[in-house]
């Protein structure tokens, strides 16, 4: 993942795309503090997962100011918020669809022999296990709880 990032600034500082590279940038900078950090704590370099997981992290963090934004009628700072959202999306996985992630919690709970509500942590890991940075698991927990209460 991190020589895609860095192909995508290269390509975006040659079209002299100033959103993209900014924002191609900040993931790098992202990148770059938590091997910082890793090495700090004796780690090795960041993995493709750790990547993964920060970039999920920054387009959670954009939505979020998009809402306040929208919501504030400020257009403007909505626009950079969403096309900052769309070129992260670039590198995170293609999300399930609604029946792949029906289909993925059936296979999870007869993975893991879930019987019951108690068991949701087992299927919860089994799907991030599986399916890492293509479930939104904060819309999932409450189909996987339903399913095993059922």
């Amino acid at each position: 993942m991190r020589e895609q990032i860095s192909e995508g600034l290269k390509q975006a500082l040659k079209a002299r795309d100033q959103r993209r590279t900014a924002t191609l940038r900040s993931i790098n900078a992202a990148i770059k503090d938590r091997d910082i950090a890793n090495r700090g704590d004796g780690k090795g370099p960041v993995t493709n997962e750790e990547i993964l997981a920060l970039v999920q992290k920054m387009v959670k963090q954009r939505e979020e100011s998009f809402a306040i934004y929208a919501q504030a009628g400020r257009a403007d700072l909505a626009t950079v918020e969403k096309e900052e959202i769309d070129i992260l999306n670039e590198f995170l996985p293609k999300p399930l669809t609604e029946a792949e992630v029906e289909a993925a919690i059936a296979s999870a709970i007869s993975t893991t022999g879930a019987e019951g509500p108690k068991d949701m942590g087992k299927v919860i890991a089994q799907l991030k296990a599986d399916y890492p940075g293509r479930i939104d698991f904060g819309k999932v927990s409450g189909q996987v709880r339903a399913k095993l209460s059922a």
